[in-house]
């Protein structure tokens, strides 16, 4: 088999994976807002091997539609991240339209240059070209931080890859085309595998998690830290830092002596002092609850008392 074609059938091959581990984690991630995107990583994941399929077939000749179809996968790829951006109840549902939008918007040169200019490469703007690659490096900041480090570090260096033809340092003819897919396909597929593993083996929170400096019982520890520290590696930094945020805003003005950090829940004071843990606890969940459902926080923590 010709290495025209070995390098494209590779990129479908590792692009189902992305497809297959996508599902998974959505799978994982049931009961959140974290839901939609992982459909949104299932959508580009096919996306893509669908074009890589179509070029190892010899369906693609020529470089304006190879690029035109490139551009809109590139805009698939990137509204996992968007989506994630969203992830708050109750508007993530809606949000969804807006990240249709966005992917409609991006991909709008490729139907430009189709309808309008027959046979030429689509014109990217400028700021389009700088905001691909921003949103890129937003969604590996927003999981840097957590166990998921390494695998948002192998997703974004493969989508970077992927868009290369786009960046705007970059011309559209990119040489060595099959073969950057092939190694931007293999990157992603590797960091989704990697995260859907670790969220298999080693899920985040739990019912067996415990602060040992907390100064507070350990099923307020378990209530608070295990959804939250399950939050963060679902929804990433971002939206735990926001809810960390809004609760230590409530334990200030009610004078509790707790803080919610980016590693769980830190308290001081007497151990013996469970006045505020019942009020801790249901200003926890109702901020949880704007990311999660009642089942999902049962199976990451213990019931409430």
């Amino acid at each position: 088999m010709a290495l025209s074609m070995m390098l494209p059938l590779a990129a479908c091959v590792a692009a189902l994976v992305v497809a297959v581990a996508a599902g998974w984690g959505g799978v994982l991630a049931r009961g959140t807002t974290a839901v939609p995107a992982a459909v949104w990583a299932v959508v580009a994941a096919v996306a893509f091997a669908a074009e890589a399929g179509g070029r190892a077939a010899g369906w693609f000749h020529d470089p304006a539609v190879i690029a035109g179809v490139r551009l809109a996968v590139v805009s698939l790829s990137l509204c996992p991240t968007m989506a994630l951006l969203g992830a708050k109840r109750p508007q993530h549902g809606v949000w969804q339209f807006i990240v249709a939008s966005m992917a409609c918007v991006l991909a709008l040169p490729s139907a430009s240059a189709a309808l309008a200019r027959p046979g030429s490469l689509p014109d990217v703007h400028p700021l389009q070209r700088w905001f691909m690659p921003l949103l890129v490096l937003v969604g590996w900041m927003n999981f840097a931080a957590t166990r998921h480090g390494w695998a948002a570090l192998l997703v974004a260096s493969g989508q970077m890859l992927l868009l290369a033809e786009f960046l705007p340092w970059q011309d559209l003819d990119v040489a060595g085309a099959d073969a950057i897919d092939a190694a931007a396909a293999v990157a992603v597929a590797a960091g989704a595998s990697l995260a859907a593993l670790q969220s298999t083996l080693w899920p985040a929170g739990g019912r067996g998690w415990r602060r040992s400096h907390a100064a507070v019982t350990p099923l307020v520890a378990d209530e608070i830290s295990a959804p939250f520290l399950a939050l963060r590696e679902t929804l990433g930094a971002a939206w735990t830092l926001r809810i960390a945020e809004r609760f230590n805003a409530v334990a200030t003005a009610r004078g509790w002596p707790c803080r919610l950090s980016f590693t769980g829940l830190d308290a001081a004071g007497d151990p013996r002092d469970e006045s505020w843990h019942r009020d801790a606890g249901r200003a926890a969940r109702a901020l949880f609850a704007r990311f999660a459902t009642d089942d999902w926080l049962r199976r990451h923590g213990p019931a409430p008392p």
